[in-house]
C-alpha cells in the first residue's frame, strides 16, 4: 500500500471560491434584504382560545351537576323508620305525649293500618287442663 501524507499530497480544489471582502459586508447585505414590515406572530392557542374555554366550561358544569342534584331533591319529609327509630331513642317523649299530638285524621289512618279492637279474630290458646 503507497504511503498517503495530507501535507505534500496535492490538494483537489472544490470550484468555489468566495469573493473579496464578502464577510465583511455580509450582515449589511442580509438587514437590507430583511423586510421591512415584520411578520404578524399567531399564538398556537389563539384560534383554540374559544374551544379551550369551551371544553373547561362544560368541565366546570359536569363537576357541578351531583351537587346541583343533590340539593334539588332533598326531601324535606322524613320516612317512617327514622321518625320510629327517633321516638324511641328519645326517654322524655311518652306515648301519651304521641297520643296528644295526633289529630283525627291521623288516628283515622292508623285504625285503617292497625286493626284494633274487635275486629281482630286473635285466637288465644286457652288453659285445658
Amino acid at each position: 500500500m503507497k504511503e498517503f501524507k495530507l501535507d505534500t499530497t496535492p490538494k483537489i480544489s472544490t470550484g468555489f471560491i468566495t469573493p473579496d471582502n464578502y464577510f465583511e459586508n455580509f450582515s449589511e447585505r442580509v438587514m437590507l434584504q430583511l423586510p421591512e414590515k415584520e411578520a404578524k406572530v399567531l399564538s398556537i392557542f389563539q384560534n383554540k382560545k374559544s374551544v379551550i374555554l369551551m371544553v373547561a366550561a362544560i368541565f366546570i358544569i359536569a363537576l357541578l351537576m351531583p351537587k346541583l342534584f343533590s340539593s334539588l331533591t332533598k326531601t324535606t319529609e322524613l320516612d317512617d323508620s327514622s321518625i320510629e327509630s327517633y321516638l324511641t331513642y328519645q326517654s322524655n317523649v311518652s306515648q301519651y305525649d304521641i297520643i296528644n299530638l295526633l289529630d283525627e285524621e291521623d288516628i283515622e289512618a292508623l285504625k285503617e293500618e292497625v286493626a284494633i279492637g274487635n275486629d281482630m279474630n286473635i285466637n288465644v290458646p286457652s288453659d285445658t287442663n
